[in-house]
């Protein structure tokens, strides 16, 4: 039985849903879980029963502090060994994503899984084209965003999700390997045309000032790791590619910038459309 974390959530519940698809023994473990999925709360270890598991995907529960994200995943990975899960497949983010403010955490995850004594895979996810589109702000006349002329190698969320599912379903091809899934390079100036509106660059200073005091609902980690991402963007560090993911599919990528202009156009106030 394969077993994923975080069925609850975009890429887990996309990542389920691929490998049933594939005919894959699959369920989703939540701390909210519906239908056909299980209970599983990373600050519960009593929760963490992973009995029967042949291969856990691990999807990174990286929405706290990373004090907090990596004692989560220390449980998890405990409950695996204790439980004799046969293979971990974890979640992490790009290798060229030292630069950003909450790869700690999952460069931490990595050690444990490592040292776990289990089998493992890492997958070295790429930002999604739907988060580069999202950060774009609106304007009245356009768009505004703090990436300048910055590259992203942007990746679908679902073709993640198709990857993690390839990989599960045949861990052992996959064994001690780590793979770099980045997309194809994209620009906020390329998401604007594509709009058919301007695109103006502001500040890495008003970008901040906007997150503190314009942006409610923001946790106290989450601004720092937006400026991490903004600051990653625009001067060239998360531009590069890599093959592994058209290899992992066995097919071309999905159109990183079709994603990211969805997720602009859905973005638009309502009295601008």
């Amino acid at each position: 039985m394969i077993l994923v974390t975080g069925a609850s959530g975009n890429l887990g519940s996309a990542t389920l849903a691929a490998l049933r698809v594939g005919g894959a023994a699959a369920t989703g473990g939540s701390r909210t879980p519906g239908e056909g999925t299980r209970h599983l709360d990373f600050d519960d270890r009593t929760s963490l029963d992973l009995t029967g598991v042949s291969t856990l995907v691990l999807i990174s529960a990286g929405y706290a502090e990373d004090d907090q994200v990596v004692g989560r995943h220390t449980a998890l990975v405990d409950a695996a060994v204790r439980d004799g899960v046969g293979h971990v497949v974890y979640t992490s983010v790009t290798m060229a994503g030292d630069h950003l403010g909450f790869a700690p955490a999952h460069r931490a995850t990595e050690r444990l899984v490592r040292a776990s004594g289990l089998p493992w895979t890492i997958l070295r996810n790429g930002l999604y084209a739907e988060l580069f589109g999202g950060l774009l702000m609106w304007a009245d006349d356009g768009v505004e965003s703090p990436f300048a002329n910055g590259a992203l190698a942007a990746v679908a969320r679902e073709d993640l999700a198709h990857a993690a599912a390839a990989v599960a379903a045949n861990p052992a091809r996959h064994r001690e390997r780590v793979y770099d899934l980045v997309g194809t390079p994209i620009t906020a100036g390329q998401v604007a045309d594509r709009l058919g509106v301007p695109h103006r660059t502001i500040g890495l200073g008003e970008y901040r000032r906007r997150l503190l005091d314009e942006t409610p609902g923001l946790l106290p980690f989450q601004p720092p790791m937006l400026l991490s991402i903004a600051t990653g963007i625009r001067h060239g560090f998360l531009d590069g590619t890599a093959p592994d993911l058209t290899e992992l599919l066995g097919r071309p990528v999905s159109d990183p910038l079709a994603k990211a202009v969805a997720a602009a156009s859905a973005a638009r106030p309502e009295a601008d459309l």
